[in-house]
């Protein structure tokens, strides 16, 4: 199929050369056309402008930071809804607040166009691995034409429900995803404090009955010198998302205690100058405020 792609960051940068390697051809733009030199070597086109790589396109993806880039790139003169044409879909993976997710949605349907909330539930590790799984919300039919491509992207998609009910879904296994590794820094500094060594620390929680996959690949980040020089989410971005959690859980009347002691860490890990690694990082404020060196 012909498809396009916005957002040549960390993950898009993986997703795209998946989709060439399952015969598909891609168009991209990115804000930075740098960022998108090594896709366009390996035989990505390029486009200038979003409306461009709608234009030439069957299926349009987007991944970017937040709900102002997805209206940036996606409505507009120059946006997606300018040049996707009828029976077309637009998919949306990013982390964004339902709320704005719909009202693009609204804006597609009222073109006469197809908009899908796509989010993608994984990291670069899992992407890389074969192992990311996407939930969709929106219009079901829509969702069965795209499940091939989907499929190409990571081994497992779910249909979520309408419009918004993907990255609603989203926010909530992002929630889950960061309170448990939250609490991993605290067990295994809890542990250390005690007198085990980190290594054998986080050695025996990887091997008990609470591993799970993201404490597979993340928490070994915590020993020495393994902490990734670019990380695959840092505090800041982590936050983010913990911060639409907050907010939905405020508009919803839906208590989230959990969440909210998670972001408190991420609040600590920035005042102690640790926001520029990966947020499992939380283990090491929780060390300096048990007073550990």
């Amino acid at each position: 199929m012909q498809i396009g792609f916005i957002g040549l960051g960390a993950m898009g940068a993986i997703i795209v050369p998946r989709l060439m390697a399952a015969g598909h051809s891609v168009t991209g733009w990115n804000r930075s056309r740098d960022k998108a030199q090594a896709l366009i070597t390996s035989g990505m086109r390029w486009a200038n402008t979003p409306r461009e790589v709608a234009a030439q396109s069957e299926i349009v993806f987007s991944i970017v930071t937040d709900a102002d880039a997805v209206k940036s790139v996606a409505l507009g003169a120059d946006g997606v809804i300018a040049g996707l044409k009828k029976g077309g879909v637009y998919l949306d993976m990013s982390t964004i607040a339902p709320e704005p997710s719909r009202a693009i949605a609204a804006e597609f349907a009222r073109a006469g166009l197809t908009m899908l909330d796509a989010p993608i539930s994984g990291s670069p590790v899992t992407l890389v691995q074969g192992n990311a799984s996407t939930m969709v919300g929106g219009d079901k039919a829509a969702y069965e034409r795209v499940l091939p491509v989907l499929l190409a992207i990571g081994p497992k998609s779910t249909y979520i429900g309408g419009n918004g009910l993907a990255v609603q879904m989203k926010l909530s296994v992002n929630s889950l995803l960061m309170i448990e590794v939250i609490a991993f820094g605290e067990a295994v500094a809890l542990a250390e404090k005690g007198g085990v060594s980190r290594e054998i620390a986080v050695d025996a929680i990887l091997k008990s009955v609470a591993a799970s996959p993201v404490l597979g690949y993340r928490g070994p980040f915590i020993l020495e010198g393994k902490m990734p020089a670019v990380p695959l989410a840092d505090v800041t971005l982590q936050q983010k998302d913990m911060l639409l959690v907050l907010e939905q859980g405020r508009k919803l009347g839906s208590p989230t205690p959990l969440a909210a002691a998670a972001n408190e860490m991420m609040n600590a890990c920035r005042g102690l100058g640790l926001d520029h690694h990966d947020f499992v990082v939380a283990h090491q404020a929780y060390r300096k405020l048990g007073g550990q060196v």
